[in-house]
């Protein structure tokens, strides 16, 4: 059916160019060959928006790809067309409202942040050693067992004891 409908709108049978993954894949090498294949004049003309694009944002990306290749879009389905002042005007509007979309899940994800950490969850990686663990380095140290030795005892590497122990001539490099 997409590909009648495309024949109908005037695309030659042998510049259709299809998929075999899901539209929903973030690796799609057919559309890629075909975005990296646009020239200066060309339209790319799909069935329909989901077909290049499996986000707003996404969408916006590839845009702005076709844009730079100083081709044009046409959507059969939503009836945009970027050569013309209207679609131009609807792909401007999509693009503010990707925008936004993405500086409304900044602000949301700022706010998560803030609020996980005020319950006092920590992110990144969790520590090596425990507390009592990097007290138990520090004494081996000041035994003067190596570093190597230490880290092999604890199941961690060197640096991880170089960096939460102090060494004769050291000063401490990260703290609890």
């Amino acid at each position: 059916m997409q590909i009648d409908r495309l024949i109908a709108a005037g695309v030659p049978a042998d510049n259709i160019a299809s998929e075999k993954v899901s539209a929903a894949r973030a690796v799609r090498p057919v559309l890629e060959g075909v975005l990296n294949d646009l020239r200066h004049g060309d339209t790319l003309v799909v069935y329909k928006m989901d077909r290049i694009a499996r986000s707003l944002i996404d969408l916006i990306e590839k845009m702005g790809r076709i844009e730079k290749a100083g081709a044009g879009f046409r959507s059969l389905t939503e009836q945009i067309d970027t050569s013309t002042p209207g679609g131009r005007l609807i792909f401007h509007v999509l693009g503010a409202l990707a925008e936004f979309e993405r500086d409304l899940i900044k602000e949301r994800t700022r706010t998560g942040v803030k609020a996980a950490m005020a319950r006092g969850v920590r992110f990144g990686v969790e520590p090596k050693l425990s507390g009592k663990q990097v007290e138990q380095a520090q004494k081996q140290r000041d035994r003067g067992d190596s570093i190597r030795l230490i880290a092999s005892r604890f199941g961690v590497s060197h640096n991880t004891i170089r960096n939460w122990t102090v060494g004769p001539t050291r000063r401490r490099i990260k703290s609890r």
